[in-house]
């Protein structure tokens, strides 16, 4: 057997739709999940930013056909230029996942409009990568602080730009592989506004990970000698996240076996 919902109402749909949007953190009801994450640990906030979208993700797979597309894909429209202009002024690496949180699921949500298997691998996709983004940078709490890693691990500051520049969705890396597959469907729809609007969307999304790489590889906080040495803290070794980092920077490869593109 299964579980569905359908035969909803007008309000029913709605008020459906802004809680799921509620939980998520999609704009313009996202104002809450920036100060969250702000306010709590970088291990919780991987924990809000990954399996607490899982829930409300499945909940709007199951309702995707009795909701309105049209909403839909404006809510993910405005989610990816909202956050993506909010991110740009940001100083805090937990403020800046939170916007980048919520760029991602703007694109997921335009995905599970044009088909919900594209949804699958893109939420997949998110989740790798932000794990392996996360858990780098949970001794950091500042942009200018990322940096201060690399003279004990220049590896994990290496793999960290990595991720950073896979999160903007920069090819050869795997973040590249689901936006790619959400403009190449908004271009099959027909919906080639829409496909522009957003691809412009995310540049402003692009140039903080752009940023956070190049503080972390190419300069050093000044007066070093008189800030917290921050890496003589314990770090996570890096054989702990070698596979999600694998996952994460070498998966487009595969795309033709994870989603068929003809």
């Amino acid at each position: 057997g299964q579980w569905t919902i359908s035969h909803t109402s007008p309000t029913t749909t709605l008020l459906t739709t802004a809680a799921i949007m509620l939980k998520l953190g999609i704009a313009p009801l996202h104002l809450w999940y920036p100060q969250v994450l702000q306010g709590v640990t970088m291990n919780t906030a991987l924990v809000i930013s990954t399996w607490q979208k899982i829930a409300p993700l499945t909940l709007l797979y199951m309702t995707h056909h009795t909701l309105n597309p049209h909403v839909l894909l404006f809510l993910g429209l405005t989610s990816a230029v909202l956050a993506g202009w909010a991110g740009l002024n940001q100083t805090q690496t937990r403020t800046i996942m939170a916007f980048s949180s919520i760029a991602h699921m703007g694109w997921l949500i335009t995905a599970l409009v044009l088909n919900p298997s594209l949804a699958t691998l893109t939420l997949i996709t998110y989740i790798i990568t932000t794990i392996a983004t996360f858990i780098p940078l949970a001794t950091t709490k500042t942009i200018m602080g990322i940096g201060t890693t690399w003279p004990l691990s220049p590896t994990t500051t290496t793999t960290t730009m990595m991720m950073l520049m896979s999160l903007g969705g920069l090819p050869p890396l795997t973040g590249f592989m689901p936006k790619w597959l959400v403009l190449k469907e908004l271009t099959a729809t027909g919906l080639i506004t829409l496909a522009t609007l957003i691809l412009m969307a995310s540049l402003p999304s692009l140039f903080f990970y752009i940023r956070l790489a190049y503080l972390t590889m190419l300069t050093t906080p000044p007066a070093t000698t008189n800030t917290e040495y921050k890496w003589r803290f314990k770090l996570f070794p890096p054989t702990h996240t070698s596979l999600t980092i694998t996952a994460a920077a070498l998966m487009l490869p595969l795309t033709t076996m994870l989603y068929p593109t003809t």
